[in-house]
């Protein structure tokens, strides 16, 4: 893959450019699932002159391929993006009928700096869709694929997306939600190669990771390449959790990884590819175009909500902890301009849980969990990123719960990829104790993963 993005790289500069038994106590000392337990990570946002060089080396690369660019950057430090580097990409989708999976994610910014003298804080930020800079730069774009939530992401979790006409492009869009999470064949006809572009954070139950397993399928059933843009995981810094077992596999959960797998949509393209992971041990042609400046100890903060209710960086960082709630009767937060950062129902005991929040109907959830009934809970809005899961809050809330016959429900199993974790907490293990039983899995899922990395 490296040898085929190098190739691409020389033939344009060449053109001119996420023990048994035990009682849970409060205090849960030396817990690895402590509330303790995190890191601060990343590197300063700096803007030295060297970065300004190789800005300005791109910005005159990318006008001899492009032209239309002034300047592609990223509003992270210097990361640039696999869809922000043009130059690199349209050589290989110039005169081919292209399809593209995208949302409201797959973006490219640009930095327009003015370079007024005494001016230096004019510069204006522009976020421009992938589909309509590829539409503005001669590019063919037969149909757009759209994965759950939609083309432009606003619709609730789990909502059937429907087919239909781009307002703003007039393409046609085809869902990969509901019950047409596969491309079939016919709406493939006439597509020379198809591109991928979207935002993942990084947890195995966030579902833009299957639809890229069943595009990939596709696509190699139909012998369709796929070019990946690749984007950084603003979780890839840690893997941690349960690894999913085969008989709990869904849309939520296709294959055997952990719930924070630490890696990219491109890492994990390959990995699809490399374990066999296809329908028929298929495997599906990809081109991946790396991130540059990025590795998996480099913060990011995204350009883009990925969803109605990630709505910032605090709650793509407490997702894959309180995604588990989603899983019980208590509320993650839905119905909320906090979603992902609170924890709470009406019945957990006022006394432990002061703060309250009350659920009502909003863009990102238009029926959440005790829609206009006061919970009490936790507000985590201040709590600083984690570098591993958060048992800590899940099993308070079932031991502060006076119902814990009712507190899970169908779907936590699918989230966690396995029975054992319900059990476990059923049976009053700790949050250490859990961890000590994932340890044999997670070391061997690191030796598999490692094989599949394309950044440090």
């Amino acid at each position: 893959m490296r040898l085929v993005l190098f190739k691409n790289t020389i033939l344009i500069l060449s053109l001119a450019f996420f023990s048994c038994g035990s009682t849970y106590t409060e205090t849960n000392e030396g817990d690895e699932g402590t509330l303790n337990d995190i890191i601060q990570v990343g590197e300063a946002i700096t803007a030295d002159a060297q970065r300004d060089k190789d800005r300005a080396k791109k910005k005159t690369l990318l006008e001899m391929e492009v032209g239309s660019l002034e300047e592609v950057g990223s509003l992270n430090n210097n990361i640039i993006t696999g869809a922000e580097q043009p130059g690199v990409y349209f050589p290989l989708l110039n005169n081919k009928k292209v399809g593209v999976v995208a949302n409201q994610t797959s973006v490219i910014i640009e930095n327009l700096a003015t370079f007024e003298e005494g001016q230096p804080g004019n510069n204006k930020i522009i976020k421009t869709h992938i589909v309509d800079y590829m539409s503005t730069n001669a590019i063919t774009i037969t149909k757009v694929f759209a994965p759950e939530h939609g083309f432009r992401g606003t619709a609730d979790a789990g909502e059937v997306v429907k087919d239909g006409i781009d307002t703003q492009t007039g393409l046609p869009i085809i869902s990969l939600y509901g019950n047409n999470k596969k491309p079939s064949k016919a709406q493939l006809e006439g597509i020379d190669i198809m591109v991928f572009d979207i935002q993942d954070v990084g947890a195995r139950f966030y579902t833009y990771i299957s639809t890229l397993h069943y595009v990939m399928e596709a696509c190699a059933e139909q012998g369709i390449p796929l070019l990946i843009l690749d984007r950084p995981n603003p979780n890839g810094h840690y893997i941690d959790g349960p690894i999913l077992e085969p008989k709990h596999a869904s849309f939520v959960g296709m294959h055997p990884v952990p719930v924070v797998h630490g890696m990219t949509i491109g890492e994990y393209a390959q990995m699809i590819n490399g374990e066999k992971w296809l329908a028929n041990g298929v495997t599906c042609d990809i081109t991946i175009i790396k991130n540059e400046g990025y590795t998996h100890k480099t913060a990011y903060s995204l350009p883009v909500n990925p969803s109605p209710n990630l709505p910032n960086t605090i709650a793509i960082s407490l997702y894959p902890s309180l995604c588990f709630f989603e899983g019980t009767f208590v509320s993650a937060g839905r119905g909320t301009n906090m979603q992902f950062q609170v924890f709470g129902a009406p019945s957990l005991p006022e006394r432990f849980y002061d703060f309250t929040f009350t659920p009502q109907s909003n863009e990102g959830s238009k029926s959440p969990k005790f829609k206009g009934e006061v919970c009490h809970g936790k507000d985590l809005r201040n709590y600083p990123q984690l570098e591993s899961l958060n048992l800590d809050w899940l099993i308070e809330a079932y031991v502060a719960n006076g119902k814990k016959k009712d507190f899970f429900n169908s779907f936590f199993t699918k989230l966690a990829g396995t029975e054992t974790l319900q059990e476990q907490i059923e049976q009053g293990y700790t949050a250490r104790e859990i961890k000590k039983t994932w340890q044999e899995g997670l070391k061997a899922y690191e030796k598999m993963r490692k094989g599949y990395l394309l950044y440090e």
